[in-house]
């Protein structure tokens, strides 16, 4: 199925397994997740008996109804509407209790008698629900420090491998889009996680490699600086040059120059 609307929901007791995109997921108790339009997902249909009936809350949100408002633009900023599916929130008892007190005052708003504050309401309902979402959010990425480093470990793994074969010259600098497939990870979930953990997102890490070997060629070879740039993945000099220059605050040549 494929949705022409925002969906946040909230399922428990939740034995069926869901297909998102391309892969399949089961659910269990107290999680969000979030979708947005043209996204594609499907129930697995199987003949076992289900243990218990799902219970929760959906919020359908079509983008017309947020046009010409503020949320209409920022929504876009919720990364979390573009994580997979196995990637979602986690909810404590009492974070839950939020989310159902916000969701039954848009469902209250919503069967009331429609007046021209009815709409401001329940935008305003469903932009703090979002709010609130992301401090959750922000929360599981820190209550789950063991299994987040264990991420960070294999991205510079990941990294170090990368930048220690053939591939470089072949492939190109690798990008976010590649490093988040490699680790089975969203990218906007990868980002997010890096950023509460370390303060700097992917292609900042991505970016601070490639400096790091920048940095331990200029100095301890006598590579031009042509030569580093190719090696490193680009196509020109040029980009290379700024990017150090923007990082380090000198051209290669002067950090080169600071060593004699």
């Amino acid at each position: 199925m494929v949705f022409d609307f925002y969906c946040i929901s909230l399922k428990r007791h939740c034995e069926k397994a869901m297909k998102y995109g391309q892969h399949q997921y089961d659910f269990h108790d107290g999680i969000m997740y979030f979708m947005a339009p043209g996204q594609v997902f499907g129930r697995i249909v199987n003949n076992e008996t289900e243990v218990s009936p799902m219970s929760g809350w959906v919020l359908y949100v079509h983008p017309d109804f947020l046009w010409n408002t503020p949320l209409a633009k920022l929504i876009k900023r919720y990364d979390f509407f573009d994580y997979s599916v196995n990637e979602a929130l986690s909810l404590t008892e009492k974070e839950e209790a939020i989310i159902i007190g916000i969701m039954q005052n848009i469902q209250t708003e919503y069967h009331a008698n429609m007046d021209k504050f009815t709409q401001d309401i329940i935008i305003s309902q469903i932009e703090t629900l979002l709010n609130y979402s992301d401090r959750f959010y922000h929360r599981q990425f820190l209550t789950q420090k063991a299994e987040n480093y264990q991420i960070l470990e294999r991205l510079e793994e990941l990294l170090t491998k990368y930048f220690n074969t053939a591939n470089l010259l072949k492939e190109g600098l690798p990008g976010v889009q590649f490093v988040a497939e490699k680790l089975n990870i969203s990218p906007n979930y990868l980002s997010g996680l890096l950023k509460v953990l370390t303060g700097r997102n992917t292609q900042q890490h991505i970016q601070d490699k490639i400096i790091g070997i920048a940095k331990e060629k200029i100095s301890t070879t006598e590579l031009s600086v042509s030569e580093i740039s190719f090696e490193l993945g680009f196509d020109h000099p040029q980009s290379f040059s700024r990017l150090f220059k923007a990082k380090t605050g000198l051209s290669p040549l002067a950090f080169r120059q600071s060593f004699n």
